[in-house]
């Protein structure tokens, strides 16, 4: 009964991820779905074939999917800000260099269906990126974070899902950290990561951007 489930499940969101895969190309951006991770790290691996740098913007799918350690052993240059031991200026640096890397490569907080990213950040480097910079942008993109009712729905799951699971995994002193619920904290919370909201509604015209939409539920 448990492989029914998962595969009446896959098959949902296999219908899902080609319905929003369309509207994705046509508002500019580049689209494809792959059935499970391991298809999803080889697509990413044959997108990056032609860069020699390659940056990340905090993703738990790329470190789940190993995108990281397979464009390594490919001969990429890697640019990480998420390094442990770096100070503040170091981290400062390395993310000016994420901005004109030749692939980014990320995620998302939430997709509408409509084929709609929204994002919230706390720096604005991972947005920054997305919006303008890298010659190739990569965002990958699990069923779960697949919203249905528009940008309304995306904000929801970020302030129910994303917002408060990263506060807690990244050890940040804000209240959703420990309640797991957003408080709404604009103002009084230094270490708020909800300070840049951004919904990008078409691919922006000099960026490449290429959605990889993953049959299976990743990151956050």
């Amino acid at each position: 009964m448990e492989a029914k489930v998962r595969e009446f499940l896959a098959w949902q969101g296999g219908v899902r991820l080609e319905a929003v895969a369309e509207r994705l190309r046509k508002r500019g951006f580049a689209a494809t779905v792959c059935t499970d991770r391991a298809a999803a790290l080889e697509r990413v691996r044959a997108a990056a074939a032609e860069a020699r740098t390659v940056a990340f913007g905090g993703s738990m799918t790329a470190g789940t999917l190993g995108v990281q350690e397979a464009l390594k052993a490919d001969g990429k240059e890697i640019i990480d800000h998420g390094v442990p031991g770096l100070s503040t200026d170091e981290k400062r640096a390395l993310m000016r260099r994420e901005l004109t890397a030749d692939l980014f490569v990320a995620s998302v907080n939430a997709l509408t269906e409509e084929g709609v990213l929204v994002n919230k950040d706390g720096v604005g480097n991972r947005v920054a990126a997305m919006i303008f910079g890298p010659a190739k942008t990569l965002l990958l993109v699990g069923r779960n974070k697949l919203v249905r009712g528009g940008v309304p729905a995306a904000l929801s799951r970020i302030e129910a899902v994303a917002g408060p699971t990263n506060c807690h995994r990244l050890s940040k002193k804000t209240p959703c950290a420990v309640t797991g619920s957003c408080a709404h904290c604009v103002g009084s919370c230094p270490e708020s990561i909800c300070r840049v909201t951004t919904v990008i509604e078409q691919c922006p015209s000099l960026s490449s951007i290429e959605v990889i939409l993953i049959n299976e539920d990743l990151g956050l």
